[in-house]
């Protein structure tokens, strides 16, 4: 049997690569695995030996302990591999296929798959709706940040790749696809951006960036991206992005008004999160971003939101504790 090495997580600031067990078609009790889990048989599901694997930036909320992710869990949800092995149930997926995992694991089956809303799929994840590998409060599926993993429902979830010698030569470019461009996507989609309209995207980071050209894709005639970075908002400039730095400008109405002719914008997009910093230096301010795009969206207007909120940040410093109290 084949060795296999992972990324665990061991605690707030601390990741270790270790051997851990091969994985075969059926969910193993182990750190996060709900008991409902343990056990659960997966010949729906195929073996992936992993061939890139990116970091997300909701692995750093854990990593920075700003979760509660559990000593030993395995990091890692954006998988792209080739297929190994092949459950007796899989009908469209064969071993030697390079496919694309989709970060959120879904059956395909329940009321909520059959109405595209897979992110919160009933059938995967016991203690509540949706599930995702190596992360935490969802199901306790195994993470790819390692060299293999198993892939549940694999005909409903995997995207294979037609030409895999051609998916071998693209593979830097599609490992975008299992999660930061789809979810870049995703937010300017759910904001409901559409042909002319105007649209604001906080956080020039992997997926603000995705979600400005998704923007771009959808018709926009105008995005605007904000970020203290200005290295980042260089990035956004290169494919025609309008930019605002917020390190330099706190009153985000005002800079819009200049860009636009008006203070506000059709649609806005939080590509940052929880763990957003203040405009200027005032440190960091969890509700920041929210409250700044809900002021300078149109009455009526739509937000997407695919930043992270958490329920319980252990992580969060004594003063940020006082302010919420």
């Amino acid at each position: 049997m084949s060795s296999n090495r992972a990324v665990v997580y061991q605690g707030p600031g601390e990741v270790t690569v270790e051997d851990i067990a091969y994985p075969d078609l059926v969910l193993r009790d182990g750190p996060g695995v709900p008991k409902a889990n343990v056990n659960r048989k997966c010949e729906h599901g195929v073996i992936l030996k992993v061939i890139t694997t990116n970091i997300c930036g909701s692995d750093q909320h854990m990593v920075r302990g700003r979760t509660t992710a559990p000593q030993g869990l395995v990091l890692g949800h954006e998988i792209t591999g080739e297929v190994i092995e092949v459950g007796r149930d899989v009908e469209f997926v064969k071993k030697g296929d390079i496919a694309s995992v989709p970060f959120n694991i879904a059956c395909g089956r329940c009321v909520m798959c059959q109405t595209q809303k897979t992110h919160i799929c009933t059938n995967v994840n016991p203690e509540r709706p949706g599930a995702a590998y190596g992360y935490v409060d969802m199901g306790g599926w195994v993470g790819g940040q390692s060299e293999y993993v198993m892939v549940p429902y694999a005909d409903f979830q995997l995207l294979v790749f037609p030409d895999k010698d051609l998916a071998m030569e693209k593979i830097l470019d599609l490992t975008m696809l299992t999660d930061i461009f789809p979810t870049g996507f995703h937010g300017a989609y759910t904001a409901g951006v559409k042909t002319g309209s105007t649209v604001y995207i906080a956080g020039a980071g992997p997926v603000g960036l995705a979600a400005a050209h998704s923007a771009q894709l959808l018709g926009a005639s105008a995005v605007i991206v904000g970020d203290l970075n200005e290295r980042r908002l260089e990035q956004a400039r290169s494919f025609g992005c309008e930019t605002i730095n917020l390190k330099e400008h706190d009153r985000l109405g005002e800079q819009i008004d200049q860009i636009l002719g008006v203070p506000e914008v059709d649609a806005a997009v939080d590509a940052v999160g929880f763990e957003a910093s203040g405009h200027g230096e005032a440190g960091e301010q969890p509700a920041a971003v929210l409250n700044a795009i809900m002021d300078v969206t149109q009455a009526g207007g739509s937000l997407g939101i695919p930043g992270l909120y958490v329920t319980e940040d252990p992580g969060v410093s004594t003063t940020m504790r006082k302010l919420a109290l």
